[in-house]
């Protein structure tokens, strides 16, 4: 992360990503979805996109920030973007990728709780809580989602109330670039769950399989073999434990066939940060992000490949997408690997 001065109304990231988007200048191109009140400051909840027009072309999403205690995320989001700018300057193939290939960047789902340090958003609400739908099995107390208040941590907000603005927000975006395409990815930078790093996708409300089973383990498997020592556990959310309103689940189950869309969750593990340096369990931003620069610079590097993969494995889909009797063979395959998923 590059050190910017920073007013007492703003934040690190958010003056971070403001940077970037100036030095990209027409490059990539920015909107404002909206605008977040948080105390006494206003902060506009920006996107940029840059790469084909083409409304047929696949699309990436990169997302963080959700939680605004998880700041890793959105570090990690922002170095990737700040990473693609000097490539521009003289990398041929990524030049060729983005002639065919739609990137979006959404690095700060929840500016008012990074600015008030505070996992939930200025409402007190968990955003990854707050989508309508219900688990359908049994949750974690608490963890799972609940509606008793805003004053218990993973609040939901109130039952049958609209979405919060960013939640909104988020999921018309993804419904605008990513879900209108015949392929797209979406992958959200969290932390603070388990020892490794790991990467989640749908359903985290359900252990049913999800529709496009097949297409996620083919997706695995050719990361595997691109990176073979790769350290991430990929696995639907459901085998880690059920929580109400994720916003993913939310998104996914509105894509419409023969559409494609895969979101993940880049998942990273806290606790290994905690073990080496135990102080960091008296800070709140220290239980959620590695707090020594080495550290942080180690998280940053580790995963740019896997967002590398994303880029080129949209790019080059007619190679591998799974058709056919190839296609129902691959979901067999899948199923027996995460023996866990009954059909739906």
């Amino acid at each position: 992360m590059s050190q910017l001065p920073v007013s007492p109304d703003s934040f690190a990231e958010f003056e971070d990503f403001k940077a970037i988007l100036s030095a990209a200048g027409s490059r990539f191109r920015q909107r404002t979805l909206c605008e977040v009140q948080a105390g006494p400051h206003v902060f506009p909840l920006l996107t940029a996109t840059i790469g084909s027009d083409d409304p047929e072309a696949p699309a990436i999403g990169f997302f963080g920030g959700v939680h605004g205690l998880e700041r890793i995320g959105t570090q990690l989001v922002l170095d990737y973007m700040r990473s693609l700018l000097q490539r521009l300057e003289w990398d041929e193939l990524l030049l060729a990728q983005l002639k065919s290939v739609r990137l979006v960047f959404m690095p700060i789902v929840n500016p008012g709780g990074m600015w008030a340090k505070t996992r939930s958003n200025p409402n007190g609400v968990d955003l990854m809580r707050n989508a309508p739908q219900s688990a359908e099995g049994r949750v974690p107390f608490l963890a799972g989602g609940q509606r008793i208040g805003p004053w218990l941590p993973w609040y939901r907000g109130p039952a049958n109330s609209p979405m919060e603005i960013e939640s909104t927000a988020l999921l018309q975006l993804v419904k605008d670039e990513l879900m209108s395409r015949p392929l797209s990815f979406a992958i959200d930078c969290h932390s603070g769950f388990g020892w490794d790093d790991s990467i989640w996708f749908p359903y985290a409300r359900t252990d049913r399989q999800m529709p496009h089973l097949a297409e996620m383990f083919r997706l695995k498997t050719m990361f595997e073999q691109a990176c073979p020592h790769h350290a991430y556990a990929f696995e639907p959310q459901s085998h880690q434990y059920l929580l109400h309103g994720d916003l993913w689940d939310c998104a996914y189950d509105q894509i419409h066939s023969p559409n494609i869309f895969l979101p993940m969750t880049l998942e990273l593990g806290s606790w290994r940060w905690i073990r080496k340096n135990p102080t960091q369990l008296f800070s709140r931003v220290g239980i959620f992000n590695p707090v020594l620069a080495h550290r942080t610079r180690r998280v940053l590097r580790r995963h740019v490949n896997f967002l590398d993969f994303l880029t080129r494995a949209a790019f080059a889909s007619d190679r591998w997408l799974p058709q056919g009797a190839a296609r129902d063979h691959l979901l067999e395959t899948a199923m027996q690997h995460w023996q866990r998923l009954p059909l739906r």
